[in-house]
């Protein structure tokens, strides 16, 4: 059996993907459902998939397009950031999912060494793109305990007294995986009224720092809440179809970049056409065709969400008031292991999908361990009732027994 000597520090010093790691999982626990996954369970809307297999024998579907996408589905988000996220000064480019436009951003703004800046706790495939680039000097930032915030005074200290400063700063908003969400102020007054985002906005400016805003989840919100995106001249923004157009296997997202921005189109094309070369044809006129169904369509299916939110948080009840956060936007709940247990998070999602056959995903994945994440998005309700008594049972059992194993 040959040795790692001969692969590369880069690849080795990654860590494995989680979801690899839970699909091996899953394999090994017999009839286990997953609340692990952050997928929906709808399909692309029925007449854009209808419209897309009358392409199937156009030429061009099978030839090389644009490598920032086709001009069609361009157009039409440019339109569509100016109407919903008023973006007005951004480009984009259409790339093969959110992950793979984050990393387009990382080897476009980044060097091997720099410093760049998340928030605990954080997207784990984000963390993961700035270690297989090189990018190894990531600070982690903490959340506030009660909303799992970005501690912008956090930030504030950190890009002031890091030297050099970082390069990048990245939120994702609605977050994964705390399923919070960092709301905008509810008078815009500068300076004395800001939200969050907007500080952290500012503070990066000041700074020289990229901000980078994953979206993925923009029309993920809930009780009145209201989705928010910042622009400026260093701010790049990442949005995806995969969620909210149930598009998760036909990998299409997009970056907004700042048009006046001399040259940084340029640059990410060089890096655009060196992965994808293009997004796939056909998966663009799907997105396409789906965005001309309009926003009304999505929000219809996140809003029977609610219900499986309120099923996926009564089975967390065990844990106790005050141990679970988010559940604003995205799909997910944030929920904290009892405290003084020792308990490892891994150890314990191992234990719910072998004893009880329920998935989620452990929190040191995130960079916040003693933790879980549990998503509420990829099950029909009634399926998602079934999971969540599952989980509910184990958690039960957890708290009052530990982590009993069969006999």
């Amino acid at each position: 059996m040959g040795s790692y000597g001969n692969l590369s520090r880069r690849a080795l010093e990654t860590n494995m993907p989680i979801m690899v790691r839970m699909q091996e999982l899953l394999r090994g626990a017999k009839n286990a459902v997953s609340l692990a996954q952050g997928v929906v369970y709808w399909q692309p809307p029925k007449q854009a998939l209808e419209k897309v297999t009358e392409l199937v024998w156009e030429p061009s579907i099978s030839r090389y397009g644009a490598d920032e996408g086709i001009p069609e589905l361009r157009a039409a988000l440019v339109k569509k950031l100016r109407v919903e996220n008023n973006l007005h000064k951004s480009s984009v480019m259409v790339t093969a999912g959110a992950n793979q436009a984050f990393v387009n951003l990382v080897l476009t703004l980044c060097d091997a060494g720099d410093s760049v800046v998340m928030f605990a706790p954080y997207y784990f495939n984000a963390y993961m793109s700035f270690q297989m680039t090189g990018v190894t000097n990531i600070l982690v930032g903490p959340g506030s305990p009660d909303t799992l915030y970005p501690d912008a005074d956090w930030l504030e200290k950190i890009l002031s007294e890091t030297k050099p400063v970082p390069k990048l700063v990245t939120v994702v908003n609605p977050g994964n995986p705390s399923g919070t969400y960092i709301p905008e102020p509810l008078l815009k007054v500068f300076p004395l009224c800001f939200s969050p985002l907007w500080r952290i906005a500012d503070l990066c400016k000041n700074a020289g720092s990229w901000l980078l805003v994953d979206n993925t989840y923009e029309y993920f919100m809930y009780d009145g809440l209201k989705h928010t995106c910042v622009e400026g001249n260093h701010i790049v923004n990442i949005f995806s179809f995969s969620k909210a157009y149930g598009m998760m296997g036909w990998r299409v997202g997009y970056i907004a970049y700042p048009s006046e921005v001399e040259g940084l189109g340029t640059q990410l094309l060089k890096v655009q056409d060196n992965i994808p070369i293009c997004a796939s044809i056909i998966s663009q006129y799907l997105a396409l065709y789906s965005l001309e169904l309009g926003p009304e369509w999505v929000r219809e299916r996140v809003e029977t969400l609610v219900k499986n939110r309120e099923i996926v948080l009564e089975a967390l009840s065990p844990l106790g008031e005050g141990s679970v956060k988010g559940g604003e936007g995205a799909i997910y709940l944030y929920a904290k292991l009892p405290e003084g247990r020792g308990y490892d998070d891994f150890e314990v999602v191992h234990w719910l999908a072998n004893r009880h056959g329920v998935a989620v995903i452990p929190g040191s994945a995130c960079g916040s361990s003693g933790n879980l994440r549990i998503s509420f998005g990829g099950l029909t309700e009634s399926d998602c009732k079934a999971a969540a008594e599952r989980l509910k049972k184990g958690l039960e059992e957890l708290v009052e027994h530990g982590l009993v194993q069969d006999q």
